[in-house]
């Protein structure tokens, strides 16, 4: 995430009406536009590699798997955000007329970077929370197998279980599922420059 370039402050109209003719996504924070920086080759094969083991694993079953593109609106916080995974249960519930903005994720999975960790750890999580079909959020490191898992167990509770190593499985809570960390892993270079 970079820092905050105008200091216009805008409607969430005006910043959807920006955002279709953008040439790069910009999150949306109560009133500030703020671009989104590049990801990284182990950002994208680790965002891949969650989204297409969630998207395969659960074919046939009643979820939607949604990777970076599908736009995520919180109210409460008046965000919008584009989170690495998302699933929702069911169908997906709209922002607004369209069907590029969703409200209703009960887990999301985000890939940490140097620049966004602190974030993505923070306030977003904090934003996240607020969404009443959220359940679980999964944070993924790039340059080393970690994995920090948060469940839900209830209102304003939530538990925190860690993966470090190739061979461990991830048991997901909000749905009946299990995610390898070498399949999430898979074809990422830890000697990459992050």
């Amino acid at each position: 995430m970079q820092l905050q370039t105008q200091n216009r402050q805008y409607t969430p109209e005006e910043y959807l009406q920006l955002e279709e003719q953008a040439e790069y996504k910009n999150e949306y924070h109560d009133g500030e536009i703020i671009p989104m920086t590049g990801g990284t080759t182990n950002h994208n094969e680790i965002a891949g590699n969650c989204y297409t083991n969630l998207k395969f694993g659960l074919r046939q079953q009643n979820y939607r798997v949604y990777i970076g593109d599908v736009r995520l609106w919180i109210p409460r916080h008046r965000v919008y955000t584009y989170p690495d995974v998302m699933v929702i249960k069911g169908k997906p519930i709209y922002a607004d007329k369209g069907t590029t903005t969703v409200t209703n994720p009960i887990l999301i999975a985000e890939v940490l970077s140097k620049s966004t960790q602190n974030y993505d750890q923070g306030d977003k999580f904090t934003y996240y929370r607020s969404i009443p079909e959220i359940e679980e959020y999964i944070l993924i490191a790039q340059e080393q197998y970690h994995i920090m898992q948060y469940t839900k167990t209830e209102d304003k509770k939530w538990l925190l279980s860690e993966y470090e190593g190739e061979d461990l499985t991830i048991q997901l809570n909000a749905i009946a599922f299990e995610l390898q960390l070498s399949d999430i892993y898979a074809g990422v270079d830890f000697n990459e420059p992050q």
